[in-house]
């Protein structure tokens, strides 16, 4: 027999909906498993996720890292190779659904596009990488692209006493699509 949760003991108007809330209750220990790898991290290291995976710049070049446990292959295209599958951007599997690849510094510039072609069994899809930390979008095609933003020099703020933190923008909550 499930145990009833206190919520539902402690107020009797819920009764009629024991079953939808235990549902959604279950639903979210799942999810809550399943995002800290049944407890191996906590959801603050799992939110924190961005400084891991996406693309990020090395002392050796670039690495870019992608979660995606169903795919079978991954390939890097973009501007920098005319949007053609190649060899040198195919990623590596890793264990835990994570892929990842390694670039030379000059592999990718600043204001290249990318994407991802994304092959699993049955199928194939070219994705936006989920960590993306700029997406442009074409003006006639209306196409989204991720674009790797690195420029050689940083912006010079014109206010002296001005002083930006360097530490990532906290986000709590985000509507896509709702502008």
């Amino acid at each position: 027999m499930k145990e009833t949760l206190n919520i539902i003991k402690n107020d009797p108007w819920l009764e009629p909906f024991a079953d939808a809330i235990t549902g959604r209750h279950q639903y979210a220990l799942n999810k809550e498993a399943e995002l800290t790898n049944k407890g191996k991290q906590t959801l603050s290291d799992f939110a924190s996720g961005y400084l891991y995976f996406g693309l990020h710049r090395t002392p050796k070049g670039w690495t870019f890292r992608e979660w995606a446990p169903n795919a079978t292959h991954i390939y890097m295209v973009g501007t920098f190779n005319n949007w053609e599958e190649k060899a040198a951007y195919k990623l590596k599997k890793l264990k835990n659904g994570n892929w990842e690849i390694n670039l030379p510094a000059d592999a990718i510039q600043h204001g290249d596009l990318y994407k991802l072609n994304v092959y699993w069994d049955g199928g194939q899809g070219e994705r936006i990488p989920a960590w993306a930390t700029r997406v442009v979008q074409d003006e006639q095609t209306k196409i989204f692209s991720a674009q790797v933003w690195a420029p050689e020099k940083p912006y010079k703020f014109k206010k002296k006493t001005f002083k930006p933190a360097t530490n990532p923008l906290l986000i709590y909550e985000c509507h896509i699509g709702m502008a």
